[in-house]
């Protein structure tokens, strides 16, 4: 059997209609029979960047004996013309995360997934002591499997106080070796707790990996690059998957 872990992680790859454009990393979130897509928000749109998609691939397995086998599904960002995500607002601007809702009665019966659900959240700061151990499961330069269409699992540490803002920001930073492609990472942490033991998935979901924090201006000729990195606190996945239509603001990490 292959791990659950594997299967709640999907490679996404984005299209301005029949031309690809970026591939990147996404995970399953389900909540009250509703499932959802994470993946970063500028994997999605980036003004900055003129990244404007307007559709996403998702790369899913169709046999849980024979992981060869597997399908696209494509999946509209635009829908009578308004944003089909989820994007959210906190008191330090734009979270740099997306949700957007996957139709599972669509999907074909024989699709294997495994998603993250509120239980899966990690609300106790305090057990998360700096240093921490955590996976950062991605497709890190679109880097895979492609033969059985998994990912692959980088190692990682809490760099920052665990449940503050760094710099007033809804995220906490990761010591980890990361690439382009890695955005959207779920960053979770082993977990031993019961429930989460009997239910198949044993991770604590922490955050939502957005990229590499680099120190700036430094001397490029004299200084390496920090090897840090911004993951967004997956409480604000609650935020966006609130049952109401319109959800634009979200707190997210504590004070």
């Amino acid at each position: 059997m292959i791990e659950a872990l594997l299967l709640a992680a999907v490679a996404v790859a984005t299209h301005d209609g029949p031309r690809a454009l970026t591939r990147a990393s996404g995970f399953f979130f389900e909540r009250d029979g509703r499932l959802w897509l994470v993946t970063s928000r500028h994997v999605l749109f980036d003004e900055a960047t003129g990244h404007h998609p307007d559709r996403i691939e998702l790369e899913l397995h169709v046999d849980a004996e024979n992981l060869t086998r597997s399908l696209r599904w494509s999946v509209p960002l635009y829908r009578d013309g308004r944003a089909a995500w989820r994007q959210a607002r906190d008191s330090g601007g734009e979270v740099d995360v997306a949700l957007i809702e996957i139709d599972a009665q669509a999907l074909p019966p024989e699709v294997q997934m495994r998603a993250f659900t509120p239980e899966h959240l990690q609300v106790a700061f305090d057990e998360v002591p700096v240093g921490s151990a955590l996976l950062v499961v991605g497709f890190p330069l679109g880097f895979h499997d492609t033969l059985h269409h998994l990912p692959v699992v980088r190692q990682a540490a809490v760099a920052s106080a665990f449940g503050v803002r760094f710099q007033g920001q809804g995220y906490f930073l990761t010591d980890a070796r990361t690439h382009r492609g890695t955005s959207g990472a779920a960053v979770v942490m082993r977990s031993d707790e019961p429930a989460l033991l009997a239910e198949g998935l044993p991770y604590k979901l922490l955050g939502v990996h957005a990229g590499r924090l680099d120190m700036l201006p430094r001397d490029e000729k004299q200084d390496e690059v920090l090897g840090l990195n911004c993951t967004w606190y997956a409480d604000v996945l609650m935020a966006l998957s609130d049952p109401r239509p319109a959800v634009v603001a979200a707190a997210a990490g504590a004070a």
